[in-house]
């Protein structure tokens, strides 16, 4: 029996949505990072782009454990001398929910030239709605 290797063309990517409200920043990364990268297809095959197109709502709702508001913290720098700005995760959540879910979802896709194309295909909305309706999107499990 021969192993099967899936062609370009016969990838296909589906659309999914995800709710956020309620949910675990972590455990919502994990499901999105899984389907963005299509390891779960049965017809994974690791240099053919098979990831689903992920739309994720309510970001505003998402939810930390413990002390995680206030001790973890987001790092970005500017390049230049100096240039070091961190936030925490509340003070990023107030400002702009989305982008702890993209932070959280790009650390568990792999490092590799694939990761910016996966992240192509992430969609992360801070309300409950989305122009993505015509792509009729199905419930992620």
């Amino acid at each position: 029996m021969r192993t099967y290797q899936q062609t370009t063309a016969q990838a296909t990517h589906d659309w999914f949505i995800v709710d956020a409200a309620g949910q675990r920043l972590g455990t919502l990364a994990v499901r999105v990072a899984r389907a963005l990268s299509g390891r779960t297809k049965p017809t994974w095959t690791p240099h053919i782009d098979a990831g689903d197109h992920v739309v994720v709502i309510n970001a505003e709702k998402i939810e930390l454990g413990g002390d995680k508001w206030e001790q973890k913290l987001y790092r970005r720098h500017s390049g230049f001398p100096g240039g070091l700005h961190t936030q925490t995760a509340r003070q990023l959540h107030e400002k702009h929910p989305e982008r702890l879910i993209e932070q959280a979802v790009r650390g568990m896709l792999a490092t590799n030239r694939m990761r910016d194309v996966q992240l192509g295909r992430l969609a992360v909305y801070a309300g409950d709605t989305h122009p993505h309706a015509a792509q009729q999107p199905h419930a992620l499990v």
